[in-house]
């Protein structure tokens, strides 16, 4: 790797990635829209902070099976023809799910049948990317692809509560349905069917069974994997941003500006660390993700919607610390695995992610929602100072 950090002028250049990121991120901005839209529907139902929390938690739970069952379909078949597949799925799903008056269950249930593609995809992308960018190009491929996702979601966040406010939550998930089809037509037009990389012949078990291996049988993975999973503790700003807009006095559009306000922090973070040397990043993972938590202590305060806004993203800005964890995983990650290895690593974030929602909502039916995300900051410090120590204590040279 050289000197410079990153190289977007380069990786901007190469016609197939310029699709794939045409293709995530006009579908992570629809699967924001979708998030808010579900968050108020449920919370004008039912208003209740745990049934809102709950369905929110249902956009992480899946990845439980998606995670480790499926996503070695990218391994074994063209990786665009799965993603294709994924998108067109669940932009069929979505669209039953914008039908007026669909009971609850029913919503839930379609819900989670689209959440089960969502690591097939990603775990299908992080197979590809590397192909894409080979060598020095791979690393700030990925981190200009993750700054403009986050970019994504902000727009996703802030459009949501305005798109719900003018056209209803039925309208926000046809937005979402419309983005996934049209993430399918930048993969078909843009990029290549490139051949997978797995042994041909290997049997689907032998190979999911290779890809846990791959993750629990090196330390540097595993520490990772646990950075990872902290986000699922500094998440419950998120988790709980219907409530908390209401305690702050605000509607659907101050749902849509706390949701915005951590991605938004993301995107400066990611900006700001892409220009850091490679070799001075690593040392940042530890530090970065015990203050992606310890931003969230300042909510015991009780701030007004600015200073809330501040903290939240403040916390995003670092939680930029994913994007090298992300890279670093992969890179770590042999070729036929990769794929497969990717969706356990994500099945453990976004179970945690998932985990932590359904905690953050039901603590929020019996404490103040401030309240409630400064105890998840000062929970966070504590397991980002032991993951921090997991990696730290990983390296070779620490031996």
């Amino acid at each position: 790797m050289t000197a410079r950090a990153v190289g977007f002028r380069d990786v901007l250049g190469v016609t197939e990635f310029r699709a794939l990121f045409s293709a995530q991120l006009v579908s992570v901005t629809g699967d924001q829209l979708a998030r808010v839209a579900l968050s108020i529907l449920v919370y004008d139902r039912t208003n209740s902070s745990g049934w809102a929390a709950l369905t929110y938690a249902l956009t992480f739970l899946p990845d439980l099976v998606g995670g480790p069952l499926l996503s070695g379909l990218a391994d074994r078949y063209p990786p665009r023809t799965v993603m294709v597949a994924a998108d067109v799925l669940r932009a069929a799903a979505v669209t039953v799910m914008a039908a007026p008056g669909l009971p609850l269950p029913a919503v839930a249930a379609l819900l989670v049948g689209i959440q089960l593609f969502n690591p097939v995809w990603s775990s299908a992308r992080a197979a590809l990317l590397p192909q894409l960018l080979p060598g020095e190009t791979f690393v700030p491929g990925m981190g200009l692809l993750m700054m403009l996702v986050q970019a994504g979601q902000v727009a996703g966040f802030a459009l949501g509560g305005l798109l719900v406010a003018a056209l209803g939550t039925s309208g926000a998930l046809l937005a979402d349905a419309a983005s996934f089809a049209v993430s399918a037509l930048f993969l078909v037009n843009g990029v290549r069917s490139w051949p997978p990389r797995a042994e041909p012949g290997v049997r689907w078990w032998r190979h999911v069974r290779a890809g846990w291996t791959v993750v629990v049988g090196d330390r540097r993975r595993l520490a990772l994997v646990a950075l990872g999973c902290v986000s699922g503790i500094y998440i419950a700003g998120e988790a709980i941003a219907a409530p908390y807009a209401a305690e702050l006095g605000g509607g659907a559009v101050v749902v849509g500006l706390l949701l915005g306000a951590y991605a938004l922090g993301n995107v400066i973070g990611m900006a700001a660390l892409s220009r850091i040397p490679p070799a001075r990043r690593s040392r940042l993972l530890g530090p970065l993700a015990v203050l992606a938590c310890a931003a969230l202590l300042g909510c015991a305060l009780r701030p007004d919607l600015e200073a809330t806004l501040a903290l939240l993203t403040l916390s995003g800005v670092a939680s930029s610390y994913n994007l090298i964890a992300n890279t670093t995983f992969v890179q770590l990650t042999p070729d036929a695995q990769r794929a497969q290895a990717f969706g356990f690593a994500l099945t453990a974030l976004r179970v945690s992610q998932g985990l932590g929602v359904v905690l953050a909502g039901l603590a929020a039916e019996q404490a103040a929602p401030h309240a409630v995300v400064a105890a998840a900051g000062a929970i966070g410090v504590v397991a980002a100072a032991g993951a921090a120590t997991l990696w730290r204590r990983a390296q070779p040279d620490s031996r």
